[in-house]
């Protein structure tokens, strides 16, 4: 009977004797007088536990409320309504059991429809307030069809079967009208909200949106402090967990980040425009649109303490500790599931930010203290199973040694705590002696146990005092593949503190983590990629990295995309393009057809990066040769589009270069009008000249003429 096909929400009349004529025509034959009393009192058992579900129903959305969106109104009358038939379910538990079939089936019935409400309400209390105003169709829809279905489960149920007082009944008759009312009566929405939201969604840019628009959603919405908008953005990660097919929570996210500049602008507590003692720019100019790279896709705040997640998207700390404390296993932004929950400070976007405060009058965001973020101090068990498998690594007996490693290296990868624990029983300096070994397998047991150490950022500190980095680096250029890898990763992990890119960079590392990004495995060139970007940061090392071979490298895996490393290259080919080396060593390879066919077909990243590389290469000496090369490759319309519809950074470096293909073309019109200037000077001279020239020929024919006998001088004849 629970399959059964649901009653037409439009139909009218229906009556408790039609209901009763459709059970019986579809129900099994009535027990017979032998039926067993264990068989009753199984049936009295499923009836009180449908009546026991029901008012756990009922109480569950009693504890909903708190709706604060556009239908709270209609979220009100249906949260209140269903509360009314407490009573009736309370007397129900004290009625006769078993109910016969009609009734069983019409509370079957009162029970879907109450667990739908409940999900529907439960959006109303706690879901996301875009959502319910651009989706408007789909919740009034969802509104009258459990309304109709409720009504018509209460028009099924017998009061005299349930044995409800008479002053219940009328209760319940009284609900059962509402909801008839209600289900014939369809409540309008709100469309001036729905199509300021689209108007919003419609603007081009930020700077399009009536100001006046954004006030009246904010507060429509109930979206009028920080605390508000951030509770906002983690609801539509969380709808985002489960896919995004129709790009529907990716057009919420944009419309949250505009409503939230627009209050950003303004006090984050009331609400109310910011006082001009507050407003940081000049003349009380409105604060500067933060760039989306530089906010926490969670939050949408700008970050002060970004980290990196394991699929390398960046977060602020706070917000993906909470995402991750609330037992999701999966990158918000990607989706993807998060082989494990490290976080690994990002020190270069921290860099980027606090320059960009700085360059716009903003004082830099300060991080939180991390005194919660530091592992517990581990049990006396654990450090005593930590220091047994440290006299095992210290022992001369290679198996040992082999197992203990191993050991280390699985409980380091395990948690922070893990970390932190072996990091204070003095288990570094061991492991670092030991990279020497001749033991393959023992060697790659020791560089991945300090690589999955220096997640700990105390650990850091403790692998670079002991020495490690030229032991990694002679594991990077002869240990086994295995090795290799872990040993780029570890110079990488290690490379996030800044004062270590120098270290690493004088010791050697560059020259074999190039080797290795040419000659490795898939996963050593990730490696290798990663570390090379990380060290290449320090303007010190991009040098180093050019003589070392890099640009061929880079520039091959940007032509061949069956190597997967597209994104990679392009981004350290961008930081090394600002070194002079690395400028000579990109034009010298005929770079500007790539890296415009990267601005035509690339991911946004790439074109954003490709354009970065352009930017330096279009500036200096041979600025003039590679902007005609590049206008020969039809990159001004390219960079128009870029300019249009990049990321920010994208933007500018395509702005930047329009500015100076402008000039470019500019100069080269100027220059070929004062050659067609100088063409025509120099043939009306030349036409000058040649009259000059025809009238002294035409004098001198003259003169001739006059200098000739004239035929009188022979008229006389001659005296014979």
């Amino acid at each position: 009977m629970d399959d059964e096909a649901k009653p037409n929400p439009n139909a009218e009349g229906n009556t408790n004797a039609a209901f009763a004529a459709e059970e019986a025509a579809s129900s099994p034959p009535p027990p017979s007088s032998s039926e067993s009393a264990e068989e009753r009192a199984k049936e009295e058992e499923e009836t009180g536990d449908l009546v026991e579900q029901l008012v756990e129903l009922v109480e569950e959305i009693a504890a909903i409320s708190d709706f604060r969106n556009a239908y709270r109104r209609q979220f009100c009358n249906l949260s209140r309504r269903i509360r009314l038939l407490a009573p009736m379910l309370e007397e129900a538990k004290e009625g006769p059991w078993p109910l016969p079939e009609a009734s069983y089936s019409a509370l079957r019935r009162l029970r879907e429809a109450l667990a739908d409400s409940r999900e529907l309400l439960r959006l109303g209390g706690s879901g996301s307030k875009i959502f319910l105003v651009l989706e408007r169709e789909k919740i009034m829809k969802s509104f009258q069809d459990i309304t109709a279905r409720l009504e018509q489960a209460l028009g099924f149920i017998s009061f005299d079967e349930l044995d409800i007082s008479d002053e219940v009944r009328e209760q319940v008759e009284l609900v059962h009208a509402q909801f008839k009312r209600a289900k014939e009566r369809s409540d309008p929405s709100d469309d001036d909200l729905f199509n300021d939201l689209l108007s919003i969604y419609n603007s081009s840019t930020s700077a399009n949106v009536d100001q006046d628009i954004l006030q009246s959603l904010s507060e429509k919405l109930q979206l009028v402090t920080i605390s508000d908008l951030n509770q906002e953005s983690l609801i539509l990660h969380e709808m985002a967990s489960g896919g995004d097919p129709g790009g529907v929570v990716e057009k919420m996210s944009m419309l949250l980040k505009r409503i939230k500049d627009f209050v950003q602008s303004r006090d984050p507590e009331t609400g109310t425009p910011a006082s001009t003692t507050e407003l940081s720019g000049k003349d009380n100019m409105a604060s500067p649109i933060v760039p989306d790279d530089f906010r926490c896709p969670i939050s949408l705040d700008l970050m002060k303490d970004p980290v990196i997640v394991a699929t390398g998207q960046t977060y602020e700390r706070g917000c993906i500790e909470r995402w991750l404390e609330a037992g999701h296993d999966t990158c918000p932004k990607t989706q993807q599931k998060l082989p494990n929950k490290s976080l690994t400070p990002n020190y270069v976007l921290r860099s980027l930010i606090a320059q960009w405060c700085e360059a716009n009058g903003m004082e830099p965001p300060k991080r939180a203290a991390q005194h919660h973020n530091a592992p517990a101090s581990c049990t006396a068990a654990e450090h005593s199973k930590v220091v047994e498998l440290l006299q095992k690594l210290s022992s001369q007996n290679l198996e040992d040694q082999r197992e203990a490693a191993g050991m280390l290296r699985q409980l380091a990868k395990r948690s922070p705590e893990n970390r932190a624990c072996i990091g204070d029983a003095g288990a570094i300096p061991i492991l670092v002696s030991l990279l020497s070994t001749v033991d393959v397998s023992t060697q790659e047991h020791v560089v991945t146990a300090l690589l999955n150490l220096s997640i700990y950022e105390e650990n850091k500190a403790r692998i670079i005092t002991s020495g490690a980095v030229p032991g990694v680096v002679r594991v990077l250029k002869r240990g086994s593949m295995e090795a290799r890898e872990n040993s780029a990763a570890t110079l990488f992990s290690l490379s996030l503190v800044d004062e270590n890119k120098i270290t690493i960079g004088a010791s050697g590392a560059i020259p074999a983590l190039v080797h290795l990004l040419s000659n490795g495995s898939q996963r050593g060139k990730r490696d290798a990629a990663t570390a090379l970007f990380n060290l290449c940061i320090y303007q010190g090392n991009k040098g180093k990295a050019v003589r070392a071979g890099l640009v061929p490298i880079l520039l091959g895996l940007v032509t061949e995309t069956e190597s997967g490393m597209m994104d990679e290259a392009l981004a350290i080919l961008a930081i090394l393009s600002s070194h002079p080396e690395g400028k000579t060593a990109i034009s010298s390879a005929n770079a500007i057809p790539m890296l415009v066919g990267v601005i035509r077909n690339g991911s946004a990243r790439n074109k954003e990066n490709a354009a970065a590389v352009l930017v330096h290469l279009c500036n200096g000496e041979q600025q003039q040769q590679h902007l005609a090369e590049a206008q020969e490759q039809g990159i001004v319309t390219l960079l128009e589009e870029l300019a249009e519809s990049g990321t920010d950074r994208g933007k500018r470096k395509a702005i930047q270069l329009l500015e100076r293909m402008n000039r470019f073309l500019m100069q080269q019109s100027q220059a070929q009008a004062q050659a067609e200037a100088m063409a025509q000077a120099h043939a009306h001279a030349e036409s000058q000249a040649q009259v000059v020239n025809e009238a002294q020929s035409q004098a001198e024919m003259q003169v001739e003429q006059l200098l000739l006998p004239t035929s009188s001088h022979l008229s006389d004849g001659r005296d014979d």
